[in-house]
């Protein structure tokens, strides 16, 4: 299965650099651009963590203010290849 969340991540502007720390210090987390006070972020399922699941922690990390979910996409990956 695939499962990718894209997020926007809010938080204490002094605080962004460490919550980007924490983010990339994850499996499954990624941080593609931010600002003091705002991190996107994307959040995928890994073979341990579901990214319903990743996205919670980010509440916990000290510093965030929210999380919004801004994106979700989500497919079964075929086994074998497609034909032509």
């Amino acid at each position: 299965m695939l499962n990718i969340c894209g997020c926007l991540v809010q938080t204490i502007a002094e605080f962004t650099p460490d919550v980007i720390a924490a983010i990339e210090a994850t499996e499954g987390g990624a941080v593609h651009a931010h600002q003091p006070g705002r991190i996107v972020v994307t959040v995928e399922d890994t073979a341990t963590r579901r990214a319903s699941d990743q996205i919670m922690d980010l509440h916990q990390i000290p510093g965030v203010l929210g999380v919004t979910l801004a994106y979700h996409h989500f497919e079964a990956l075929d086994a074998a290849p497609a034909t032509l």
